[in-house]
C-alpha cells in the first residue's frame, strides 16, 4: 500500500494543486508584478520553519526569476516583527531567505502590520510604476498573504494568487477539540475567503509576466 501524504508536507501540497488545477482560472494574459510576502528566515529555516516553506521558496524563486526576465516590477515585503518575536527587526530571523538577493531594479519594503499597503509605500510604488496586475506568494496565508492581496483588490488591481506558492502552519485544535487543521487546508481555505475576484492558478509555473507599462500608459 502507498504511504499517504503528510497533512502539510510539499507532498500534500502539490496534490492539492493538482486538484485544484480542474477548478483554477485561467490567465487572461501576463501579470505586471510581483509581490513576495515575509520570505524571511523565521518562517523559512531551522526547526520552526513552516511544514512545506522549501517548497514555497522554490516556487517563490522561481517566480522572481522569470518575472525579473521579463522586466517585471518585483517587491520584496519584510515584515518588522515586534521585539521578541520570531522574525524581530534586526534579528536573523528578520532577514530576507530568498537564496537571490533582491536585484538593483528590485524593491524591498518594510511593514508592521500584515497588509502590504498599510501606510507603506506600495501603491505609490505600483502607481508610479504603471501597474495594474500582480501576484502574491509567501506566507501566511491566513494572514499577510490574504491582507495584501485582498488589499490589492479593493484597490482594483487584477491579483493572480499561485495555490502552490503560499504557505502557513498547521492550525491548533480550538479549544475542546482534538483535532486541528492541516497547513495546506488552512492555505486553501484563506485564498477561498479572498472570494472570486482573486485569480487562483494551480501553479506557480503557468504564471506569465511583463513589463509595466508605465505611468504615461495610466
Amino acid at each position: 500500500m502507498n504511504a499517504m501524504p503528510q497533512p502539510g508536507s510539499a507532498e500534500a501540497l502539490s496534490g492539492s494543486a493538482e486538484a485544484l488545477s480542474g477548478s483554477a482560472q485561467p490567465l487572461p494574459g501576463p501579470v505586471e508584478a510581483l509581490l513576495v510576502v515575509d520570505v524571511q528566515s523565521a518562517f523559512f529555516a531551522g526547526e520552526d520553519a513552516a511544514p512545506h516553506a522549501a517548497a514555497v521558496q522554490a516556487r517563490a524563486e522561481d517566480l522572481v526569476a522569470r518575472a525579473r526576465a521579463a522586466g517585471a516590477l518585483i517587491v520584496h515585503i519584510q515584515n518588522d516583527g515586534a521585539p521578541g518575536m520570531s522574525d524581530e527587526t534586526g534579528t536573523p530571523g528578520w532577514e530576507l531567505h530568498l537564496s537571490v538577493e533582491p536585484g538593483p531594479r528590485e524593491v524591498v519594503i518594510r511593514k508592521t502590520q500584515d497588509d502590504g499597503f498599510h501606510e507603506t509605500s506600495l501603491g505609490e510604488l505600483l502607481t508610479e510604476s504603471g501597474v495594474r496586475s500582480l501576484v502574491v506568494c509567501g506566507v501566511m496565508s491566513e494572514m499577510c498573504v490574504l491582507a495584501t492581496a485582498r488589499s490589492a483588490l479593493e484597490r482594483e488591481y487584477r491579483v493572480v494568487l499561485p495555490h502552490d506558492a503560499h504557505g502557513t502552519y498547521d492550525v491548533p485544535p480550538a479549544p475542546g477539540e482534538t483535532e486541528g487543521v492541516p497547513a495546506a487546508m488552512a492555505s486553501r481555505v484563506a485564498e477561498w475567503a479572498l472570494g472570486d475576484e482573486v485569480e487562483i492558478v494551480a501553479y506557480a509555473k503557468d504564471v506569465p509576466f511583463q513589463a509595466p507599462p508605465g505611468p504615461e500608459a495610466e
